[in-house]
C-alpha cells in the first residue's frame, strides 16, 4: 500500500523519529532528600553500566536512591547503594539489589569530581536515574553539606517564595472580579 509522503511521520533535526527527537527524559527515581540535605554545587549526567534484569525493572519504575552515593575508585566513578529491586519475571540470572554500579563519565569530568570531592565538606550524590533516548542515565551532584540552620532557611524561603505567589494570585483574582 501506498502512503503519500505528507502522511508519514516526519523526521528529527537528528535524523531519529518524531518519538524520541525531543530527547525527553522519563524520570524512574529521584533523590528528593539530597537536595534538602546538600547545596548543589555542580551537576553531571552519567551512563550506567546496568544488567538486563535491572533495565527491566528500571522500566516499571522502581529504584531508590535515598541512601545512594558515588565514589571515585582507581580512576573510575561507582554508585553505591542504589535500591534497584530484582525484576519479578527474572530467572536466576537476577541480579543483586544493592550492588555497585559503574558510572560513564569523560575523563576529565572523574579528575575534576574526584578532586574537589576530596575538599572538606564535599560529596558526589545522585539525584535522579531516568531515561533519555532509551539509555539510563543518573543525573549526579558535587555538592556540600548543609547544615541545620541552612535547611531551615531554605524552608522559610520556600514558604515565603508560596506566600508571595498566593496573595499575587489571589489579588490578580480580585482585579478580575472588579473589572466584570
Amino acid at each position: 500500500m501506498f502512503v503519500p509522503k505528507e502522511s508519514q511521520p516526519k523526521q528529527g533535526a537528528s535524523g531519529k523519529s518524531a518519538k524520541g527527537a525531543d530527547g525527553k527524559r522519563k524520570i524512574v527515581a529521584q533523590n528528593k532528600k539530597a537536595r534538602h540535605d546538600y547545596a548543589i554545587v555542580d551537576t553531571y549526567e552519567a551512563g550506567i553500566v546496568l544488567t538486563g534484569t535491572e533495565v527491566k525493572s528500571l522500566r516499571q519504575g522502581r529504584a531508590s536512591l535515598v541512601d545512594g552515593f558515588v565514589q571515585i575508585d582507581g580512576n573510575e566513578a561507582w554508585l553505591h547503594n542504589a535500591h534497584i529491586p530484582e525484576y519479578s519475571q527474572g530467572t536466576w540470572t537476577n541480579h543483586s539489589v544493592r550492588r555497585k554500579r559503574k558510572l560513564l563519565l569523560h575523563r576529565e569530568e572523574i579528575d575534576k569530581l574526584e578532586s574537589k570531592s576530596q575538599d572538606t565538606g564535599h560529596t558526589i550524590v545522585p539525584l535522579a536515574i531516568y531515561f533519555k533516548d532509551g539509555r539510563a542515565k543518573a543525573e549526579i551532584a558535587l555538592a556540600k553539606g548543609k547544615k541545620e540552620y541552612d535547611k531551615r532557611q531554605t524552608l522559610r524561603e520556600q514558604q515565603d517564595r508560596r506566600d508571595s505567589d498566593r496573595a499575587i494570585a489571589s489579588a490578580k483574582r480580585r482585579q478580575r472580579e472588579r473589572e466584570r
